[in-house]
């Protein structure tokens, strides 16, 4: 049918058509059918749980993909199902619970995102399951588990990515232990999506120009719970091969197909949404891939609401919110301007701009004619709300791009922090969490934010609990034996070592974990620094320890590929080979075993360059142990009572000398605090300090470090926010939106020309806590007016002859005028705490915070 087989030999035929054929499901059993086609059964355990009792087995094999897994089925066991009382009554649970949460969805018309209004979520990556092929690592997951609590709130949320044909790169090792990748091609088939039709029932193609032609592109729909996402692809018969191939792989190692990637989803996602008459409220940009969104909304908002380009200026960073993931300046994407402008140039008729100034959207201030193209200039740029994703992260994103506003104090930067969250449900263990319902309550997972709730975490039995990890490392260990001898068979070992590979690791020792992308800052060579000492930890009679590594080098990082090796060849030491493993191809499936069974969570990157680190919080909610560099999110979540932290927390300038301390730490901390804490058990066998630290790790993480928290945060101070400034500015006919433009076109022609003086007090060096510090100031404001500029009386500590640290502006608001641009400005604040202080006076724009921070608009005083 269609072609035909001889000896491996496929005969390609000419306009060869393909179908799908479904299993046909008894009546009594069809809500399988809409189950499987909607990713909620991912997060609800009694979802997964019906289909796994259909075929444990099975459920196994097809790695837990419903639409595969009822393809296989045989029709005898479906009629079977379908007259089983309990099962039925079991689908019924799960039906009432489903159409709750997704069919009776409630209207939105009464949000503050208006009537059909959405917040337009872009990714490059989305990690939503392991059967479907669109995330790479971190990033993709933290997206997956974003959309999950969207929908868990009924927040009015769509996503927007990528399909690719083949995913991210399949590792596997060679005899040697080297990293080797492999791109199968994903079975569309097996997946639940759709493509989208426009209005005449053909399939949907957006279209971007770019410099080898059209690029064309389908839209493939996916449900995730309540939540739209819908991924562009190009590999369709319209498309020559080369364009086909744009979207064949996440993070092309090409970057001018990374760039055409880039476009097609910023670009190319917002014409999508158009087509299918979707406008989004509020559009998040989620690391700076699809950052090139914002110059096609701008058409979108000049067209619908027939303003210019300059209003539309101001309205769509006001209604942007952008998050920065990458603590280092070189892992932002970056293009010579010559590649981006074939792409832009056609924009520019639509828009009315030159190329040359959407080329300097992306570009500093000031920049040279050959500056490259910068994804993250451009989505700052584009965006009022700017975060990272920690504490931590935060404040070296602000150092990081300080240069970006000269003159502005580094705390000042307009770049804020919302720590990263993990979807407990997705992630917690199936022996938790009906542990949880009965001590916690039935809705445990919505009410975990409720610190009377989260208390009764103390409630549980220390020995349940332990017995519950227990199931879950004895499951890990049993998984990583599978899976050692699937690798081993891969190789063509010989059977003796695939019978050896039977008996590694046991399931009453000391598990840690370590398994994360093995690039160098992360240091997973850091605990080979000592090798003999790990050997004589690990062989240790009495209190032994294993480890399980896992986790993928980027195809062209050598350095990432030959650490891998150095593990391997490690793990083949006689005294270890049985207590150290390294699982390949990590993914969802795998990080589910190891964030669930592990007894300790390793993580040592150098800091600061851990942006937040969520896979030590999956594992903290399923009562893993935290043993951490205080980076990213451990950065806030460590006490003693939780878990332990390696090295000083300090940053060294000398990377050789860092390792060294860290290394040291790491080793202090492994043998004289969590190895005797794991083995001091009382007379009942339990290891109560330990349970004790379990319990903490859960109650903090679960509480403050969940995905429902972070949305909440991004909802509360940025989406609503963005969404209400939005209505604001459109009102009659943009009024408001075109007053600021014209207000900055004002200060930028004019500020040039203020003036501030050497303010002046009573000179009195020695003040007592409650004396008034009296300050004025004369300012030339030239054309300008007190109305159109904040001056501001700037106390800190003060550090050396010219400088000052945690600065506190205060603004003057009693001024006089002196005539002919002249003003003299007065503040007295009250001396509040003790200590060696400084203080100075600066002028800034008066308005909201976008026109506040206008780069280059502040001026301090002489």
């Amino acid at each position: 049918m269609g072609s035909h087989k001889q000896e491996g030999f496929y005969h390609v035929m000419n306009s060869l058509q393909t179908f799908n054929v479904f299993p046909s499901l008894p009546h009594s059993i069809q809500f399988l059918d809409k189950l499987s086609r909607n990713l909620w059964w991912s997060w609800h355990r009694d979802a997964i749980d019906l289909f796994r009792r259909i075929d444990p087995k099975m459920w196994l094999e097809t790695k837990g993909n419903p639409l595969m897994f009822l393809t296989r089925i045989p029709p005898n066991r479906l009629m079977e199902i379908s007259r089983d009382e309990s099962f039925l009554i079991h689908q019924q649970g799960v039906m009432e619970k489903f159409n709750t949460e997704i069919e009776n969805d409630a209207e939105d018309n009464g949000t503050p995102y208006g009537l059909n209004g959405t917040v337009a979520y872009f990714s490059m990556e989305f990690g939503i399951h392991e059967s479907l092929p669109l995330f790479a690592g971190g990033l993709g997951i933290l997206a997956g588990d974003h959309l999950k609590s969207a929908s868990d709130m009924g927040l009015p949320l769509t996503g927007v990515g990528l399909f690719y044909q083949s995913g991210y790169f399949h590792q596997y090792l060679d005899h040697d232990g080297y990293q080797q990748e492999e791109y199968p091609e994903t079975d569309v088939f097996t997946l639940p999506m759709f493509r989208v039709p426009d209005s005449n029932g053909n399939d949907l193609i957006i279209s971007v120009d770019g410099p080898m032609g059209m690029i064309h592109a389908c839209v493939w729909k996916l449900h995730v719970g309540r939540i739209p996402l819908y991924l562009l692809d190009t590999n369709i018969g319209i498309n020559p091969p080369i364009i086909r191939c744009i979207t064949s792989n996440l993070y092309a190692g090409d970057y001018e197909k990374r760039l055409a990637q880039e476009v097609l989803l910023g670009i190319g996602g917002i014409r999508a949404l158009s087509a299918m008459n979707i406008f989004p409220t509020v559009c998040h940009i989620n690391e700076g891939h699809p950052a090139l969104a914002s110059i096609e909304r701008l058409y979108e908002f000049m067209t619908r609401y027939r303003i210019d380009i300059r209003t539309a200026l101001e309205i769509i960073p006001r209604s942007t919110v952008f998050t920065t993931h990458t603590p280092v300046a070189a892992g932002h994407d970056e293009f010579p301007s010559h590649w981006v402008e074939p792409y832009l140039k056609p924009l520019s008729g639509r828009l009315g701009i030159s190329c040359d100034e959407m080329i300097s959207w992306g570009q500093p201030r000031n920049h040279g004619v050959e500056k490259p193209f910068s994804m993250f200039i451009l989505g700052k740029r584009m965006a009022h709300d700017c975060n990272g994703v920690s504490r931590l992260h935060g404040r070296v994103a602000r150092r990081m791009w300080a240069h970006l506003w000269p003159g502005l104090p580094e705390s000042e930067i307009p770049i804020t922090h919302i720590t990263n969250g993990v979807h407990v449900a997705t992630w917690i263990s199936h022996e938790y969490s009906p542990l949880f319902e009965r001590y916690i309550g039935p809705n445990w997972e919505m009410d975990i934010r409720n610190p009377e709730i989260v208390k009764r975490f103390d409630d549980i039995y220390d020995e349940e609990l332990w017995r519950a990890h227990e199931i879950n490392r004895a499951r890990l260990v049993r998984t990583c034996r599978k899976k050692m001898i699937d690798q081993y068979r891969r190789r063509h070992a010989p059977l003796s070592m695939m019978k050896d590979a039977e008996s590694v690791l046991d399931q009453g020792t000391l598990t840690i974990a370590f398994a994360r992308r093995f690039a160098s800052y992360k240091r997973a060579y850091l605990i080979l620094q000592e090798p003999e000492r790990l050997e004589a930890m690990i062989a240790s009679k009495n209190h032994p320890v294993q480890f399980i590594f896992s986790g993928k080098a980027h195809p062209k990082d050598k350095e990432g590929k030959d650490l891998i090796k150095r593990l391997v060849e490690f793990a083949r030491r006689p005294a270890v080979r049985h207590r150290i493993v390294f699982l390949e191809d990590y993914d969802i499936h795998t990080a589910r075993y190891l964030v669930q069974g592990a007894d300790v969570w390793l993580n040592n990157p150098r800091r600061p360059f851990e942006a937040c680190g969520t896979s030590g919080m999956k594992a903290a909610i399923n009562g893993v142990l935290n043993a951490s560099i205080l980076d990213g999110w451990w950065d806030e979540a460590y006490t003693e009572r939780c878990g332990w932290i390696i090295g000083d927390g300090f940053e060294y300038t000398d990377s050789g000398y860092q390792d060294i301390v860290d290394c040291r730490s790491l080793f202090n901390v492994l043998e004289n605090e969590v190895i005797p804490c794991f083995y001091e058990r009382d007379k009942g066998g339990l290891p109560i300090r330990w349970i004790k630290m379990m319990k903490e790790s859960m109650k903090t993480t679960i509480q403050n470090f969940s995905s429902a928290r972070m949305v909440s945060e991004y909802e509360q101070l940025h989406y609503l926010h963005s969404a209400y400034q939005t209505a604001g500015l459109l009102l009659n006919n943009a009024e408001e939106a075109r007053r600021i433009h014209a207000q900055g076109e004002r200060l930028m022609l004019l500020w040039k020309h203020i003036v501030v003086q050497h303010p002046v007090s009573d000179f009195n060096q020695q003040y007592r806590l409650g004396d008034p510090l009296d300050v004025s100031v004369d300012v030339f404001l030239g054309e300008l007016h007190p109305d159109e500029v904040d001056v501001e009386l700037c106390v800190g500590k003060a550090l050396t002859v010219d400088g000052m640290d945690a600065i506190h502006p205060e603004k003057m608001y009693d001024w006089v005028e002196l005539g002919a641009g002249h003003f003299r400005y007065r503040r007295s604040i009250i001396c509040e705490k003790s200590g060696r202080f400084a203080f100075t006076v600066r002028a800034m724009p008066k308005g909201d915070d976008r026109l506040r921070y206008t780069p280059g608009l502040i001026t301090w005083a002489l």
